[in-house]
C-alpha cells in the first residue's frame, strides 16, 4: 500500500556524509525537496522562491529545485514532476493547476514513499497530502463582493490568465457567483490574458478598446492585474472605474496607490513556499506521524489606507530587493471590522 510504502521510506532514513543539523532538531541527510510550479519565471513567485529558501537555510537542507513550465504547460510540469520521482526526490510540492495531469503520478510518488502536497493551486480527485495557499473560490467570491459595492450594473472585464486553471478559475467563478446575488445587473466579461506576463496587457487593452463603457476592470490573477493598474492610469481612467485585483506586483502598488486600483488581494506568496518546505522536513523528519495540515494562507485586501508598508518596504517577503526588515511599525492598524465580527 502507498501509505505502508510512504511510512518504510521515511522511517529508515539514516543520517548519510551530507547530514546537516539546524536548532533542536537531529543531523538529516541534505533531503532534496522539489517544486513543480505553472509559471516559474512570472514575478509573483520571486518571493514564494524566497520563503522555500529560508525554510530550507533555516533548517539546514538544501535550497529546493524550481522547476515545470514557464508558460502554463501542463505536460511540461508533468515531466518535471516525472524526472523528481525518477530522481528519488525526497519531497515534492506541485502547484496542481490542471485536474488530471497529476493524479497518477502522485499516487506513484506516494507510493515509493515520496510525500507530495499541493501548493497555490489544488484540484479535486487528487491525493496530495494537503495544500499550501488561498482559498481560491473564497478571494474570488469575497472580491465579487466588493465590486458588488461600486458597480451594481452594466460590464465589467476580469481578465485571467489561464482559463480553466485550478489556480485561477475558481476566483472568476466565485467572482459571477457572488455578483448573481448582490448585484445580477452586472455582467462578466472575462478576457483571456495568456500566461506570459508580456502580453497580459495588450490583451487588456484591446479588451477595454473593444468594449469603452464597461463600469470596471478587473483580473484575478497577478500579471493581469498589473495590467489592469497600467491601463486604468494610461487611459485615465482612475476614479471613473472600478479597478481590483490580485497580488502585489509592482504596478499593482503603485495601482493601488494612485487610485487607479480600488483594491488589490495579497494571498503571502511567501508562506506557500516557506510552509510548504516545512511542511515536507517535519513530514519527514517524524517518520511521517507530523501530518501537514491543510492551510489557508490568506485573504487580505490592500487598499489605498494600507497600501504604505507594501510600497515602502521593498521586502522579500512580498517580492522586494531587502533581505532583513525588522523595524516594528509604530502602530499596526486593526482588521475591518467584517473580520473582527467573524
Amino acid at each position: 500500500m502507498a501509505a505502508t510504502a510512504l511510512l518504510s521510506a521515511c522511517t529508515s532514513v539514516q543520517n548519510g556524509p551530507n547530514n546537516a543539523s539546524s536548532g533542536p532538531f537531529p543531523g538529516t541527510p541534505g533531503w532534496r525537496f522539489v517544486f513543480v510550479n505553472h509559471v516559474t519565471t512570472n514575478s509573483f513567485f520571486v518571493p514564494t522562491r524566497s520563503g522555500l529558501a529560508d525554510a530550507a537555510a533555516l533548517l539546514g537542507v538544501p535550497e529546493p529545485q524550481w522547476t515545470g513550465s514557464e508558460n502554463g504547460n501542463v505536460a511540461q510540469m508533468a515531466s518535471a514532476m516525472e524526472t523528481a520521482i525518477t530522481g528519488k526526490a525526497d519531497g515534492i510540492a506541485v502547484a496542481l493547476t490542471d485536474n488530471n495531469a497529476f493524479v497518477d503520478l502522485t499516487k506513484r510518488a506516494l507510493g515509493q514513499g515520496i510525500p507530495v502536497l499541493a501548493y497555490n493551486a489544488s484540484a479535486a480527485g487528487n491525493y496530495p497530502l494537503t495544500y499550501v495557499g488561498q482559498d481560491l473560490y473564497l478571494s474570488g467570491f469575497r472580491m465579487g463582493q466588493r465590486i458588488a459595492q461600486k458597480i451594481t450594473s452594466g460590464d465589467i472585464l476580469v481578465g485571467i490568465a489561464q482559463p480553466g486553471g485550478n489556480n485561477v478559475q475558481p476566483r472568476l467563478d466565485g467572482i459571477t457567483d457572488a455578483l448573481k446575488q448582490a448585484a445580477p445587473g452586472v455582467r462578466v466579461q472575462s478576457v483571456n490574458t495568456g500566461a506570459e506576463q508580456a502580453g497580459e496587457l495588450n490583451a487588456m487593452t484591446a479588451a477595454y478598446t473593444g468594449n469603452p463603457g464597461v463600469k470596471g476592470i478587473y483580473a484575478v490573477d497577478a500579471g493581469s492585474t498589473a495590467a489592469c493598474a497600467k491601463l486604468i492610469a494610461d487611459r485615465k481612467l482612475s476614479g471613473k472605474i472600478g479597478g481590483g485585483g490580485f497580488d502585489l506586483l509592482d504596478d499593482t502598488v503603485a495601482g493601488v496607490q494612485s487610485g487607479a486600483l480600488d483594491f488589490t488581494i495579497d494571498q503571502s506568496p511567501y508562506l506557500q513556499g516557506f510552509l510548504s518546505v516545512l511542511y515536507l522536513y517535519l513530514f519527514r523528519l517524524s517518520g511521517t506521524l507530523v501530518a501537514p495540515p491543510a492551510t489557508d494562507t490568506g485573504l487580505t485586501f490592500v487598499t489605498k489606507e494600507n497600501v504604505g508598508p507594501y510600497a515602502t518596504a521593498h521586502s522579500r517577503f512580498e517580492g522586494g530587493d531587502k533581505k532583513d526588515v525588522l523595524a516594528m511599525p509604530a502602530s499596526i492598524p486593526l482588521p475591518p471590522a467584517s473580520v473582527l465580527s467573524r
